[in-house]
């Protein structure tokens, strides 16, 4: 699960991130993040959609390489 700070971080920073659902890299989702809580983390989508996703999934930033779950 990823940290409260890391979190803080890509928000303030204004970092695009990738959230890693599964093994297909076409379903992973490209956005920015917007607020949390303890089980999720909205995500500001690049077409201003807003996902609420679990905080288990895998965030990284969308420039670097895509971690292989």
């Amino acid at each position: 699960m990823i940290s409260d700070e890391q979190l803080d971080m890509y928000r303030l920073e204004g970092t695009r991130i990738r959230v890693v659902r599964d093994a297909d890299p076409g379903n992973d989702v490209k956005g920015y993040v917007m607020a949390w809580d303890d089980h999720t983390v909205m995500i500001k989508k690049l077409n201003r959609r807003v996902l609420k996703l679990d905080r288990t999934y895998t965030y990284e930033p969308w420039d670097e390489e895509r971690a292989s779950t």
